[in-house]
């Protein structure tokens, strides 16, 4: 009788790993033929076997049977060749490994002879592919969802699906979801997984080509630890001073201005406010410093990460004569995204203006609230000042963009349809839902107010917005919508950031990560402003200019003060047409160029991790 099969493995070139037991490729197991009677082959047993991605088994396979004279021809086939794939070459099955997981390699082998039991019955083992990299081909992230190598341990009554696994788990989990679901996925190089740490892994997994213009496709691929960004979403809730700082230049000499003080804060208790200037940091000089450490300390300071730091700052207030000393302690704090709501009297009637600062949560309440104070007073004219506005919940751009249009103008029609890539052309890969037009809302959704309630609305056929570097995402699809209803968009202000782009946030093994997974066009069918909406002045041959007047920011003002350049250049701009700046300002395409060349102008450090340049 013939013994069990003998295996070995190759990568490249054979290698012995197991020598079993020879095998007897036609031998009998005693007599008993003879005749006209044909005996049924015997095929040997074999046992399971493993093998690596990429790497070949060779399973020598054996036969007896009662018929000595006969010869015999094997078969073989593999339960699914996607794991494994086998051939057949006289008594040796050679099997390879092509990604995870476990199959089973069915065996029969049939003599010569024509005759009746000329096939044997089958013989199966399984074959188990333990991970490996393959170049191109891609196992389903679920496979790896959760396989984390620092599992979580419950805190409370917090559970997690946090399972043991490895940080070789967690990149297969993030190629594979980037495979999937990234808008240029096929502009990634796929790299070995195992060469990496994840954090290093996951900025690699992203498109590195350039728009028109020259800036990078995608400058939107980031994380956020997972608590940290339930916070901010959620509520607003980061650790902050709550003031916002404008680094107007990050390279020596540096600038950097307070551009907003959330009320009840530290900052606020400070006393700071918007213009204060910023020029030491815990004894580290702001302006000049151009060590490593200084750039670390530079840092540590204005962007705390753990709450209860205090740090030290000299200031100068606008208008001081000289500087001052305060020491801020940071704390969890809540962002309020709607400020500055107020009616402004004019020869044109009453303009309503209004500070917004970020689409999160609460803001679906306060910006109800707002349009009801606004329509209340009767405005026929908005400013929507979203200069350091870097987006959020698209749900609630929609919203806005219902109570500024009106129900006349908006309601039945597409605010902006999603467009994920080729791999997604008819269900939303994330929800599974037939993908359809986002509607402009004309209801609360339950974000921070009761759900299903009809929204309050303006009316307005026009609505003037101020822009900045920090106008992005959902701020720019506010834009952009209003414009696909053909309501007019006058932009005052600079450049926005250019983000027709969005995600949903994922979280794996305690992180939040944010790959472009969709663009955005609106009911026309207009997206393309990855280099941003601009301010031209005559509206211009490009779709991506705005009517309207390029003006700097201008620390030295508050928001809602008529004499603020942007604000008075839209104020002037509703009486005439004309774009004009107070004196001492400087307007045009010109000089908001040469303010943007020193230094990115305001991006929201909490989305985007800008902070001071290393030396």
């Amino acid at each position: 009788m013939a013994a069990g099969p003998l295996a070995w493995r190759s990568r490249g070139s054979t290698r012995w790993t197991a020598a079993l037991v020879a095998a007897a490729l036609v031998a009998g197991c005693g007599g008993g033929g003879g005749g006209d009677i044909n005996h049924q082959p015997l095929v040997g047993a074999i046992g399971d076997q493993t093998l690596a991605v990429g790497e070949t088994l060779n399973v020598q396979a054996s036969v007896s049977d009662g018929n000595p004279e006969d010869s015999h021809r094997f078969t073989a086939n593999s339960s699914d060749a996607g794991v494994a794939s086998v051939t057949v070459n006289g008594a040796v099955l050679t099997v390879n490994g092509v990604a995870p997981g476990t199959v089973t390699i069915t065996v029969t082998a049939r003599d010569n002879s024509g005759e009746a039991n000329a096939e044997s019955l089958p013989v199966r083992f399984n074959v188990t592919v333990s991970g490996g990299w393959i170049e191109g081909h891609f196992e389903p992230a679920s496979q790896f969802k959760d396989f984390c190598a620092n599992p979580r341990a419950p805190t409370g009554d917090t559970f997690y699906a946090d399972m043991p696994g490895a940080v070789l788990d967690e990149n297969n989990w993030l190629r594979s979801w980037s495979n999937d679901l990234y808008l240029w996925y096929d502009e990634i190089v796929d790299r070995d997984p195992a060469l990496y740490d994840t954090p290093e892994y996951f900025d690699l997994l992203r498109t590195f080509e350039r728009t028109p213009s020259g800036n990078d496709k995608d400058r939107f691929h980031f994380t956020y630890p997972t608590a940290v960004w339930e916070a901010l979403s959620g509520s607003g809730t980061s650790v902050s001073y709550g003031a916002h700082i404008a680094l107007l230049s990050r390279r020596p000499p540096r600038e950097a201005v307070v551009a907003y003080v959330e009320p009840a804060s530290p900052a606020s208790q400070a006393d700071l406010a918007r213009g204060t200037r910023i020029l030491e940091v815990d004894g580290t000089d702001l302006v000049n410093g151009s060590t490593q450490a200084d750039v670390d300390a530079l840092n540590a300071g204005l962007f705390p990460s753990e709450e209860g730091e205090s740090h030290e700052f000299v200031v100068q207030d606008l208008g001081a004569d000289g500087p001052r000393t305060v020491t801020m302690q940071a704390t969890a704090f809540t962002f309020d995204p709607v400020q500055y709501v107020q009616v402004l009297d004019s020869d044109q009637g009453p303009l309503g203006y209004m500070l917004f600062n970020d689409f999160i949560a609460t803001a679906e309440r306060e910006l109800i609230e707002a349009v009801n104070e606004l329509a209340a007073a009767g405005v026929t004219d908005l400013v929507l000042d979203l200069r350091y506005n870097g987006g959020g919940f698209l749900d609630i751009a929609s919203q806005l963009g219902f109570m500024i249009a009106g129900p006349s103008a908006a309601q039945g029609r597409t605010f902006e349809t999603l467009q994920f890539n080729d791999k997604h052309r008819q269900f939303n890969p994330v929800t599974g839902r037939v993908l359809e037009p986002t509607p402009f809302h004309d209801t609360t959704l339950g974000f921070s107010a009761p759900a299903d309630e009809p929204l309050p609305s303006l009316n307005l056929p026009r609505v003037f917005v101020l822009t900045g570097g920090g106008t992005c995402s959902a701020s720019e699809s506010v834009i952009n919508g209003l414009r696909g209803i053909d309501i007019d968009v006058v932009q005052v202000g600079n450049t926005t950031c250019g983000k027709p782009y969005g995600f949903y946030p994922t979280p794996n093994c305690g992180t939040t990560y944010f790959t472009i997974q969709f663009r955005g066009v609106n009911e026309k069918g207009f997206g393309d402003f990855a280099d941003g909406f601009y301010p031209s002045g005559s509206g211009g041959p490009d779709a991506a200019a705005l009517p309207g007047c390029a003006v700097p920011d201008d620390f030295e003002h508050g928001f809602g003060d008529p004499a603020e350049a942007r604000l008075a250049a839209a104020l002037q701009y509703r009486v005439d047409g004309t774009c004009s700046c107070p004196d001492g300002v400087a307007c045009g395409a010109g000089a908001v160029a040469k303010r943007q060349a020193t230094g990115i102008e305001w991006v929201p450090k909490r989305l985007h991790g800008l902070k001071i340049a290393s030396p």
